[in-house]
């Protein structure tokens, strides 16, 4: 079971895919070198853009372990964990989750696709 709201993934579902639609939008989900931080570059080019501020607004006012759930979500949907590794999971982004957690959620264009899997495989959907 979820702790974190559906809708709410739902919501920042429907705003990472409107910010990934957009043509100006460039992200390399790998940075070029180390010194390279593609999580600072997503705020830099991005902090007027709308949608990116109203996902910053909306994971910043999650609790701890709603965040935390939120970016297991995003790994589970892309495969990194299975449902039944959920747990692992958890334990694994708490012990790397930071203060720039909607910047690196941002930088990963298949964003809404990994959100969206994530929440089938736990039983829920976006469509109504």
């Amino acid at each position: 079971m979820l702790n974190i709201n559906p809708e709410t993934v739902c919501f920042i579902i429907a705003k990472a895919r409107q910010f990934h639609a957009k043509e100006e939008v460039t992200i390399t989900e790998t940075p070029n070198s180390p010194a390279d931080d593609w999580a600072r570059q997503v705020l830099a080019d991005h902090i007027d853009d709308l949608c990116f501020q109203e996902v910053r607004s909306t994971v910043y006012d999650l609790e701890p372990d709603q965040m935390i759930e939120l970016v297991a979500l995003m790994w589970l949907g892309r495969e990194d964990f299975e449902l039944s590794e959920w747990d692992a999971a958890l334990q694994d982004v708490a012990a790397v989750i930071n203060r720039r957690t909607p910047e690196y959620l941002m930088a990963h264009p298949m964003l809404a696709d990994y959100l969206t899997e994530g929440l089938i495989k736990h039983g829920y959907s976006c469509d109504s």
